[in-house]
């Protein structure tokens, strides 16, 4: 958890907000259907959002993941690889863009 973030985190109105939305779900992966145990915003939180309540706290930012489904989402763009095999087979150097 992002230092900036504890405090919304810990705090009541989330908790009780989180609770009653994954009750809502019955606590299924709104994704895959497998156990949820996490709460996602669809819109990331951020340092100029934390304080918004209708990012923050609304039900439609909200979605119930499973940890699977969540890591997903958070590390969903493949890694660029430096070296890759052209059609035939060789290996190839990719610079990698900064």
């Amino acid at each position: 958890m992002k230092e900036w973030a504890k405090a919304f985190y810990l705090g009541k109105p989330w908790k009780q907000c989180s609770s009653a939305y994954m009750k809502s779900q019955n606590h299924i992966c709104e994704r895959c259907g497998e156990p949820a145990k996490i709460c996602h915003h669809k819109i990331y939180l951020t340092r100029n959002n934390i304080n918004n309540p209708y990012i923050t706290l609304c039900w439609d930012n909200l979605e119930a993941l499973c940890q699977d489904c969540h890591n997903k989402e958070h590390h969903k763009t493949e890694p660029k690889l430096r070296y890759h095999f052209d059609e035939e087979g060789n290996i190839v150097y990719t610079p990698l863009s900064s």
